[in-house]
């Protein structure tokens, strides 16, 4: 009877098995096809393109589409600077944000009701476009590199799911180390820090994706900067283009674009340009990612 038990209960362990694997290869195709198909499609020659009937492999192998946009005028300085915004957006993001968690974290902080509960309101409230393009020409923000990277240096969504992650740790080895005679930035950084990697990487992922993949405020604010403008920025000037025919692109250089790939090929070309640095980053960033979105959430 209980071999019996046993294997009744192994079989449906098979079946259940069997069943998640199969699911988890749909999610999986369902997943990939777009990715793989708009691929395809920009590494096809561009006039077999609009036969249509590509899915997986291209059946004209081309890289002209691509040398056609890296020979945009202004592609590569745009790469240059959301690699930089990248890079600075997310350090200083980072930095921020950590440094606010920890003291909101510690219970000896008498303003810590007060300042979560103004942060907290900044994730429902705003002043607005027109007030917000304001205060950055005040600040005198507009057209300098800075506008990328200090109107978002602090997010309390951010701040929050670190501090969560710190109220989780023990705090007896704060007050150790006080005994050891640090202080409060020593702690920080000796003691805080390093116990943070996971969520870290998880924040620093956020504030990676959400710096490469900005170009709106590069429209508001540094749109008639050539040198200041991201790659974003330029891409969408060129896919606007090819959609409606407007003059966001030089003339010339969108008469050499359309001569030589079509507007199908540039678009999903343009697409994988884009994706392509955050999905080389992901791998790098994913143990962290999971966990620490876990314990992050557990207090929250």
């Amino acid at each position: 009877m209980a071999a019996s038990k046993a294997f009744n209960a192994t079989r449906s362990e098979k079946v259940f098995d069997l069943i998640n694997v199969i699911l988890m290869t749909v999610i999986l195709i369902v997943t990939l096809y777009p990715f793989l198909n708009v691929l395809a499609i920009s590494l096809n020659d561009s006039t077999d393109t609009v036969r249509g009937g590509i899915y997986l492999w291209p059946r004209e192998f081309t890289l002209e589409n691509y040398k056609t946009i890296f020979n945009y005028t202004g592609l590569i300085q745009g790469f240059k600077i959301s690699v930089l915004r990248t890079i600075v957006g997310t350090i200083f993001g980072l930095i921020s944000s950590s440094m606010l968690a920890y003291t909101l974290s510690r219970p000896d902080f008498r303003s810590r009701k007060f300042v979560s509960t103004f942060l907290a309101l900044t994730m429902y409230f705003s002043g607005g476009l027109v007030p917000g393009y304001m205060l950055m020409r005040q600040l005198d923000l507009i057209g300098t590199f800075w506008i990328y990277v200090l109107p978002g240096i602090v997010s309390a969504f951010n701040v929050f799911i670190i501090r969560s992650f710190i109220d989780g740790l023990p705090y007896a080895l704060q007050e150790s180390a006080k005994l050891d005679g640090a202080n409060d930035f020593t702690i920080y950084y000796r003691v805080i820090l390093p116990l943070c990697k996971p969520v870290l990487a998880t924040i620093a992922l956020f504030l990676a994706v959400g710096q490469w993949n900005s170009w709106f405020d590069t429209y508001l604010y540094n749109g008639n900067k050539p040198h200041l403008t991201t790659l974003q920025y330029e891409l969408m000037k060129v896919l606007a283009s090819t959609n409606q025919g407007s003059g966001m692109v030089n003339a010339n250089d969108m008469a050499n674009l359309m001569a030589q790939v079509s507007p199908e090929s540039i678009k999903m070309a343009i697409t994988i340009v884009v994706t392509l640095p955050i999905l080389l980053v992901y791998p790098f960033l994913q143990r962290y990612f999971v966990s620490g979105m876990t314990l992050g959430a557990v207090k929250a």
